[in-house]
């Protein structure tokens, strides 16, 4: 008897959604397999924040199935969330609490002990480096700060599968450093990560995996090496999406001392 195939990390199957006449996301399939390191990669508009909303439980598709490790996301919506940890995009956080209370308070609505919260909260705090903020409300937190500790809270019940919508935006170097770090022993550990990004050259050195998304449909996807068929990733995306008129001289645009 043949092996029976694995079950994906994470399987989309017809996904669609429309807002009014604007076709989202149109019938798109993808299978993200366990234990990889996967990015969506596609240009602005192209479906990639709609298809992992609604991915997560974020937002209803109106056609089409999910499924997290064989769990009907919008079937058994508990036992789903409880597999995903997600950094969705434009995140509203309850921002009147310091970021350590903000990470415990994550911890706690996941249901875990409160000794088991307080000793993943003080590792998140030291291993992205936001002890620093002190007493600090999170409204008062750059933009990167913000990133880290929505990030933490995805990370605090140790899920099976991470969503991250643009998780590096806004994070400095040293801190995105870190944080690859952090992603890729949870992937050696047989997690799973599905990251969204526009920077190609982030996604082919952190991530075996990539799928190739426009006007919500999947292009291309597979193997980093696979989609890039031996050219960069970024030679191979502007093929993928029928390249361009090439650039618009601004013939106007001159310094100028009017």
């Amino acid at each position: 008897m043949p092996p029976e195939p694995a079950v994906p990390a994470l399987r989309l199957r017809g996904l669609g959604k429309r807002f009014g006449r604007t076709v989202a996301v149109d019938a798109l399939d993808l299978d993200i397999p366990a234990g990889s390191f996967y990015g969506v990669v596609g240009p602005n508009g192209a479906g990639k924040t709609t298809t992992l909303s609604m991915a997560t439980g974020l937002l209803e598709p109106d056609t089409g199935t999910v499924h997290v490790h064989g769990v009907d996301v919008w079937r058994e919506p508990a036992r789903a969330a409880a597999l995903v940890g997600v950094l969705p995009d434009g995140l509203r956080l309850f921002d009147r609490l310091t970021g350590p209370e903000l990470i415990a308070y994550a911890g706690l609505l996941r249901g875990l002990r409160p000794d088991v919260v307080a000793a993943r909260r003080d590792d998140l705090v030291a291993a992205l480096d936001l002890g620093g903020a002190g007493r600090t409300l999170v409204t008062d937190y750059s933009a990167g700060m913000t990133k880290k500790a929505a990030l933490a809270c995805a990370l605090v019940h140790a899920p099976r599968l991470l969503v991250l919508d643009e998780p590096f935006e806004a994070v400095d170097p040293v801190s995105a450093a870190a944080i690859r770090g952090i992603l890729r022993s949870f992937v050696a550990e047989g997690g799973t990560v599905v990251l969204s990004s526009h920077v190609m050259a982030l996604v082919e050195a952190t991530c075996d995996h990539v799928a190739v998304v426009a006007a919500g449909r999947v292009l291309a996807a597979g193997t980093v090496e696979e989609v890039s068929a031996g050219r960069g990733l970024d030679q191979r995306f502007v093929e993928l999406l029928g390249g361009g008129a090439g650039p618009v001289e601004l013939s106007w645009l001159r310094p100028s001392s009017g």
